[in-house]
């Protein structure tokens, strides 16, 4: 069947936001290996917004499809798998040697196997929440840091800081521990008006403080994602245990 009109036009504009997050990978790669990391960070803060704004296009016009699945997983991996590595790379393990490619390879690893994991198990996973730390949340950690180095020094200690969140969060993605994703939250529908006016707050003060407020988002996400599943293990524990359904 040929899709003509405007149905055509509704199915190119999702795709069209994708293929720009993966031209802001792109150029947070150029910008990274130039040595400009607040710009390499920012323009890849961009693409994290074009990520978020494609598959709400494509649900609110109703042209979801495999191929946009697919194009939005490979674009991932250059603006949110490659270009957070090569920024950590650049901006503290060159000294390293092959230590540090390793170290920046690991974090690009972990976000491809945990793209293909979602990929294979998009169908089985909960709307509630993620297995393991989205990549796009991990990219946006990597960026909080990175900015958050370009204003504060953090001494002769810096490497083996960015070493420890490196693989922190690499190993976050591919976890299984549950992280929320808000999507049928009870309390964000009890309390619509609270948690609007916190995302307004929260975006004023990233504006103003982008350096150090990205950074503190994404920690404060995480810590109280990893203490909610500590204290709620026992209940949580078989939230990604399908054996029973893949039987069926």
């Amino acid at each position: 069947m040929i899709i003509q009109g405007p149905k055509r036009i509704a199915f190119f504009l999702p795709n069209t936001f994708t293929a720009l997050n993966m031209a802001c990978g792109f150029s947070s790669i150029i910008f990274a290996i130039r040595g400009q990391f607040y710009i390499g960070s920012m323009i890849l803060l961009l693409g994290a917004i074009f990520d978020m704004v494609d598959g709400r296009v494509a649900r609110l016009t109703g042209t979801q499809s495999a191929f946009g699945e697919q194009f939005d997983s490979i674009s991932d991996v250059i603006s949110f798998g490659m270009a957070p590595a090569l920024l950590l790379y650049m901006k503290f393990f060159v000294s390293l040697g092959r230590v540090g490619l390793v170290i920046s390879f690991i974090y690009l690893l972990c976000g491809a196997l945990r793209l293909a994991r979602f990929n294979a198990n998009i169908d089985k996973i909960s709307s509630d929440y993620f297995q393991g730390l989205p990549i796009p949340g991990a990219a946006l950690a990597v960026i909080g840091f990175v900015l958050c180095a370009t204003e504060l020094d953090f001494g002769p200690y810096s490497q083996y800081i960015a070493i420890f969140y490196s693989l922190f969060f690499s190993f976050l993605m591919i976890s299984s521990i549950p992280f929320a994703s808000f999507k049928d939250s009870e309390f964000v529908k009890k309390n619509k008006r609270k948690v609007l006016a916190l995302i307004f707050l929260t975006f004023a003060l990233i504006l103003l403080h982008e350096q150090f407020m990205i950074l503190c988002v994404m920690v404060v996400y995480v810590l109280s994602c990893l203490v909610y599943a500590f204290v709620k293990r026992k209940e949580m524990s078989h939230i990604f245990d399908w054996n029973e359904d893949e039987e069926e």
